[in-house]
């Protein structure tokens, strides 16, 4: 019995020795520099990602493979990837969290096959799966074993997409093709001032073209919430950053075959803002901030903004609507009047798409007076990328709510969810004009040869016929013209009717949207 004894305690105390060198993976030099940089360890990020205490670490004594040139003498477990599963808000999620202190981040054979084993578990058990990237690249030791598992990882990304959510930290480095795998996520997070992508980095563009640019500029947090529309959301530190992913996931479900997670409202879902009433200015060419009829009728005004720094003249994020997690898009008239162009078509179709994967119901608060004019518009594809939206919102099947607040102009009135592609209700403020254009323009063109003294009675008989939301909500365009106080009640009923819509899909491989 004593050798037995003995024979167990010595392995409990070698498990033990195991255990913690696989805590420690990291040189001391390496993890110090990461204190000094003010930088998270990989397994921390993990643990504050997830609820206390609920983080389980899977394949942590997972090591390279003894072949790998050049590395037989440092073979640390877990290799330069924390992997595991955990809970947010007490909804289960797989994860994996890559450790710059081991081999600089870099992929290697077995960290490729650590991330693929949670993403196919993500999938399996209908769970999110969040990515937390912070890598060197690829693991030149071990060549093009190292880009075969960047591949297994992208195709994975591909058959979990529309399945499940899948987010993307990024909190470091993630250059080459690495960046590939955030690209294809659902949302990708960056970090102000310590988080960068880009396929080539400054040294290879100087070289190639003869551009000087710092890392931050060329692909830091700034550069691709503002520029290229890469990262949905920015945060000025990690905690931050990890504390946004959980907000995020708490308007999303598990998978696509749940609906979002309905939470009870302390905002009574009869209350009513007068202050709508008098928010559109007289003058219809006098912006206002579509932010705010947002928060007046959403649940407790808290609003979850996405590409909030891109394509600023249309508004998307997440809210509540009697406790029901909804998506909103929105025309802003302080950018650009709220016109469609390039990029607010990409942003808006790539949200509305998310949405009715997810089976978010969608709300739209129209004010557009059409597509943006100009040879860099057209030459750059508007017609492509505008059919983009016009394409999410004709391809979703969730519920579609919409509100025209004022100006609902030509195709823009069209595309921007109207009861022609199967809103599901749809209501105007008695501010609202929807018109094939606007006044002053269609009387130019009705009456070229009218002497200009004519044209003010022209432009107000104009008006009176067209431009207000009555003559559409005479063919049933419009199912009611409301008064702007009352948008929050009567959006909450209309959900809560909607939710049990069922709206088959035409048999097909699936449709080939104008990419």
């Amino acid at each position: 019995m004593a050798e037995t004894h003995e024979t167990t305690a010595g392995k409990l105390e070698w498990m033990q020795e195991v255990r913690e060198q696989a805590l420690h993976a990291g040189s001391e030099k390496a993890v110090s520099r990461r204190r000094e940089e003010g930088k998270l360890l990989a397994r921390e990020r993990a643990l504050k990602l997830c609820d206390p205490g609920s983080f389980v670490e899977l394949d942590r004594y997972v090591r390279h493979r003894e072949s790998n040139f050049g590395m037989m003498k440092r073979r640390p477990y877990g290799d330069a990837v924390v992997t595991g599963y955990g809970t947010i808000f007490g909804r289960k999620v797989f994860l994996f969290s890559q450790d710059f202190t081991v081999f600089g981040g870099s992929l290697s054979e077995v960290f490729a096959e650590k991330i693929c084993k949670v993403m196919d578990l993500a999938v399996k058990y209908g769970c999110p799966v969040i990515g937390i990237n912070d890598s060197g690249g690829a693991r030149i030791q071990e060549g093009v074993v190292s880009l075969a598992g960047y591949a297994e990882i992208f195709w994975r990304n591909v058959q979990a997409s529309g399945v499940i959510p899948q987010i993307s930290l990024v909190m470091g480095p993630c250059a080459g093709g690495a960046v590939y795998s955030p690209a294809m996520t659902d949302f990708v997070f960056m970090v102000e001032g310590s988080s960068y992508m880009f396929i080539t980095g400054p040294d290879v563009v100087k070289t190639v073209t003869g551009e000087e640019v710092t890392f931050e500029e060329l692909g830091g947090a700034a550069t691709h919430a503002t520029k290229s529309g890469v990262a949905q959301f920015t945060a000025p530190d990690e905690e931050t950053c990890l504390e946004d992913a959980r907000y995020l996931l708490s308007f999303l479900p598990q998978s696509n075959a749940e609906r979002p997670a309905w939470s009870a409202p302390s905002d009574p879902a009869d209350r009513e803002d007068a202050e709508l009433d008098t928010l559109i200015p007289d003058h219809p060419n006098k912006p206002y901030d579509m932010h705010e009829v947002i928060r007046r009728v959403v649940d407790d005004g808290e609003f979850l903004e996405v590409s909030e720094r891109w394509a600023e003249n249309i508004v998307c994020g997440f809210a509540r609507l009697g406790g029901h997690p909804v998506g909103v898009v929105g025309n802003q008239p302080q950018s650009l009047a709220g016109v469609l162009d390039i990029d607010a078509s990409n942003k808006a179709a790539r949200f509305v798409r998310t949405c009715d994967t997810f089976n978010v119901p969608l709300l739209t608060f129209v004010d557009v007076p059409g597509f943006l004019p100009g040879t860099a518009q057209e030459w750059g594809g508007i017609i492509r990328h505008g059919a983009k939206l016009l394409y999410a919102y004709c391809e979703a099947t969730v519920p579609k709510l919409t509100v025209i607040t004022r100006k609902a102009y030509g195709g823009a009135y069209d595309v921007m969810s109207s009861k022609h592609i199967r809103a599901d209700f749809n209501f105007a403020w008695p501010t609202a004009e929807v018109a094939v254009m606007g006044p002053e323009g269609a009387v130019n063109i009705i009456y070229r040869d009218r002497p200009d003294e004519e044209r003010p009675a022209l432009i107000a008989d104009y008006k009176q016929t067209f431009a207000n939301p009555y003559s559409a909500a005479e063919r049933g365009y419009v199912d009611d013209v409301i008064e702007p106080r009352r948008t929050r009640p009567v959006l909450i009923d209309a959900l809560e009717t909607a939710l049990t819509k069922a709206e088959p899909r035409p048999r097909r491989k699936h449709g080939n949207i104008p990419l």
